[in-house]
């Protein structure tokens, strides 16, 4: 009966992380036409894993992804503005 059910589950493949990733990366360097596979990928890949994870599980590696996509979202607004002179003096001092 176990036996049965493995069978019938879907494995994840190293394919569909690497589509995935690459999706999110050309989305990430700001090929927005790449988000339809992005979203499609990323379905895939979800749908496969809830078959194998418990809901507890699925939830922390969610929130776990989502903690990091901010920090490099964080760190690329960052790097945007490196570089760039600001003025820092006074305004009262400017006649």
């Amino acid at each position: 009966m176990e036996a049965q059910i493995e069978q019938q589950l879907e494995k994840i493949l190293p394919e569909d992380l690497a589509r995935t990733f690459e999706s999110a990366y050309h989305v990430f360097q700001g090929d927005h036409d790449r988000i339809d596979d992005l979203l499609k990928n990323g379905g895939v890949l979800l749908r496969k894993a809830a078959q194998r994870f418990t809901p507890t599980q699925m939830v922390l590696g969610i929130a776990a992804i989502a903690a990091v996509a901010v920090v490099l979202i964080n760190r690329a607004t960052d790097d945007d503005h490196e570089g760039e002179a600001h003025d820092v003096s006074d305004r009262k001092d400017k006649k």
